[in-house]
């Protein structure tokens, strides 16, 4: 997926329970995908993104971390982390697959910034560190809320 395309939509299992795309219109969403559950750079991004969690709210956006892990694993991962935002498992790959990141059986390190109306406002992959991918999305917000 690219800058200007619409994000596709979808629903999904998730910590929090069901999530639809479509159903969080009128904010923003950081959606981010990442290889593997409790793996060392996974596990630092996750923790990044908590810690910044309250900046995303306050921002007007919301947080969904999306890998192609079960949904048992992800919410032992959400609570051994405390991520109070969605971690979605994609066990059968769509949603990897429709955002073009699936890459052999997991996704790749992906995050995009979907505007209010759905559509992809910004694309943020080949950072050297995972939990830059926190930072680098919030700082590609709080611009967008001072308008």
């Amino acid at each position: 997926m690219s800058v200007g395309e619409q994000a596709p939509d979808f629903e999904a299992e998730s910590t929090t329970g069901k999530i639809r795309l479509s159903s969080l219109r009128g904010r923003r969403v950081v959606l981010y995908f990442y290889p593997k559950s409790f793996t060392s750079g996974c596990t630092n991004e996750l923790k990044r993104f908590v810690e910044l969690y309250d900046e995303f709210k306050a921002s007007n956006a919301e947080v969904i971390g999306v890998s192609v892990d079960s949904l048992d694993t992800q919410v032992k991962f959400a609570s051994r982390y405390g991520a109070r935002f969605p971690l979605v498992s994609d066990r059968d790959k769509t949603i990897s697959k429709a955002y073009g990141v699936l890459r052999g059986s997991t996704a790749q390190r992906v995050t995009f910034i979907i505007d209010e109306n759905g559509t992809i406002m910004d694309r943020i992959s080949g950072l050297k560190n995972a939990s830059d991918h926190a930072d680098e999305a919030l700082k590609r917000i709080k611009p967008a809320t001072a308008r």
